[in-house]
């Protein structure tokens, strides 16, 4: 796209976001999560959910995250105005591809995965005249999965970040925009390129790092761990199948991520090997401030 960052659509956020049929596919903690925030903020009376598993579904009806639901991606998909496909991204290119030659003109798709670039290339060019995908990323989840871990607030004051490309419906983009404000976001616009390289380290390279660290716990030893290793390894116990598809669909980014990480710890090491008291009190001090500047 030739530039990361891109300026947000003008004229939107009038607190009046209505959709008339949301459609949401995959009504775990995410898709749930959107359903709820959308029913208890009126901006969708119809939520249709959309699955594999008849059991997920119907609890997530009881939960009140949906108004309705169906096995049937064509079926359900095709009656949305709106469609958020938050399944694992390894899914969402094809599952678009499935749908999209049976949508009405007007109709908008977006996803809520933690990968960006392979799905807009699945999607670009094969949408029919009038439909519209942009890719979305919320920042914001959990380790937990499921319809019952969903929260109408899990959005609130977090960010969400929207992939447009430079042929995307500027009515799509917009009305997406203000469709994750409504639901309690903040938006900001990058190119799916910039997203994946950026998520690598600030996401997938966290997670990567847990999993190793959680793995080289001797079973022995699990009763010594207190507060600081249960909160490092914390993502370690998310879904396997989930984060498997995110790191081979970002292997680039994870890879270059982990090439820092490793010159990092080797940094430490050699630190330790010299017992450099002072060059590795600045070396947990330059770490110290980066975390700081975050804030809580």
């Amino acid at each position: 796209m030739g530039r990361a960052a891109l300026a947000l659509p003008s004229g939107i956020g009038d607190g009046m976001m209505r959709i008339g049929t949301l459609g949401i596919v995959g009504v775990g903690l995410i898709g749930g999560s959107i359903g709820l925030a959308a029913r208890e903020r009126g901006i969708a009376q119809r939520v249709i959910g959309i699955g594999r598993q008849t059991s997920s579904l119907q609890q997530a009806l009881d939960l009140g995250l949906i108004t309705e639901f169906t096995t049937d991606l064509v079926a359900g998909g095709s009656q949305a105005d709106l469609t958020v496909f938050c399944t694992p991204v390894d899914l969402i290119g094809p599952q678009v591809r499935q749908l999209a030659p049976h949508l009405k003109p007007g109709t908008i798709l977006t996803d809520a995965g933690s990968t960006k670039e392979r799905i807009v290339q699945a999607v670009e060019g094969i949408l029919p005249q009038g439909v519209a995908f942009i890719g979305s990323h919320p920042l914001a989840g959990s380790h937990r999965r499921g319809p019952d871990a969903a929260k109408a607030d899990l959005f609130c004051n977090r960010l969400t970040i929207l992939t447009p490309t430079p042929t995307s419906d500027p009515h799509a983009l917009a009305t997406l925009t203000e469709f994750w404000q409504a639901l309690g976001s903040r938006v900001q616009l990058l190119d799916a390129a910039t997203h994946d390289r950026a998520l690598g380290t600030t996401s997938h390279l966290p997670h990567a790092v847990a999993s190793a660290l959680a793995s080289v716990l001797p079973e022995a030893w699990q009763p010594l761990t207190a507060t600081g290793f249960r909160d490092t390894t914390r993502l370690a116990a998310a879904d396997p199948t989930l984060w498997t598809a995110i790191f081979r669909e970002n292997q680039d980014a994870v890879r270059d991520a982990l090439d820092r990480f490793e010159a990092a710890l080797a940094t430490f090491r050699q630190l330790l090997a010299h017992d450099d008291a002072d060059a590795l009190h600045q070396w947990l001090t330059n770490a110290k401030q980066v975390r700081d500047a975050l804030g809580s």
